[in-house]
């Protein structure tokens, strides 16, 4: 069996205390090292012995031999350690929850426990999110899957929106949050199908409602409504975009007052889940 190399850390030498055995080839070598009292050997194994480390230490008179120690555990998006299997495991059962209910649209009272209580578990085992120090985190395009909101069948949902439905029908399409940490740009993107008398063909339209924001505290973003900007896109695409005139604070009723704030209760590489100031649950995936 290979016996470890010794490693010596010179000292003055005064006298000899410690004999260990030379690493002579031969098993029957009577041969010995000595160690002078005030030098501190450390042995280390060789390369088919390194699972363990044999520490000699004459200024105590002890040898102990101790286990490497464990690697680290591995850290969620949040920050916390926890199992990458099981953040995975989690963030599939929330996206399971949401799928196949349009945004939200179609999310009856029994799919929005089923959506919040999937996202509590995922909320719960990232721990707190901490935006101060990885604020990075919510740069770039992000894609909504789900929001609560609308199950209220208003693009609104508890505040002022378009409603859905045969009166006025509108058909949501994908909805984004683009997000630049370094202009403090928010903007809420919304593709938008406007029906029309037939025979005309329906109108499509992208719908830009851009907002600054800040960093309230260590999760909380609040944003500032800015301006609303029109693109028809389809077979009106080449029409250029037009701003949407603002409605003045005074004629604004109290509920649409233009800004707002939620909490990022959860956020990795690529999932984001938000809790807005009226309780909305939205579920954002990178894009």
């Amino acid at each position: 069996m290979a016996m470890p190399s010794l490693t010596f850390l010179p000292q003055p030498p005064t006298s000899f205390c410690h004999c260990l055995p030379s690493s002579s080839s031969s098993p029957s070598s009577s041969a010995r090292v000595f160690i002078p009292c005030n030098t501190k050997a450390i042995l280390q194994p060789s390369q088919s012995h390194r699972k363990r480390s044999l520490v000699l230490n004459s200024s105590v008179d002890q040898v102990s031999i101790t286990d490497p120690p464990p690697p680290p555990p591995p850290f969620s998006g949040n920050g916390g350690p926890a199992s990458f299997d099981l953040i995975a495991s989690l963030k599939f059962n929330l996206l399971s929850a949401v799928s196949g209910l349009n945004r939200g649209l179609a999310a009856t009272e029994d799919d929005l426990q089923k959506a919040d209580a999937a996202a509590k578990e995922l909320e719960a085992v990232g721990g707190p999110v901490d935006l101060t120090l990885n604020l990075d985190k919510l740069q770039g395009r992000w894609k909504l899957i789900y929001s609560s909101a609308f199950s209220s069948r208003t693009l609104g949902g508890s505040r002022p929106g378009p409603p859905t439905g045969r009166l006025l029908p509108i058909t949501l399409g994908q909805v984004f949050q683009r997000i630049d940490i370094l202009s403090k740009d928010f903007d809420n993107i919304a593709e938008v199908q406007l029906g029309a008398p037939w025979p005309l063909p329906p109108v499509e339209v992208t719908a830009t409602l851009a907002h600054k924001f800040e960093l309230i505290g260590s999760s909380k973003i609040k944003i500032i409504f800015e301006k609303t900007t029109v693109k028809t896109t389809g077979h009106l695409a080449q029409l250029p975009p037009f701003e949407i005139p603002r409605i003045p604070d005074v004629l604004r009723p109290p509920s649409n007052t233009g800004s707002g704030d939620f909490e990022v209760t959860y956020v990795d590489e690529d999932t984001r889940i938000t809790r807005g100031d009226r309780g909305e649950l939205r579920v954002f995936v990178i894009s």
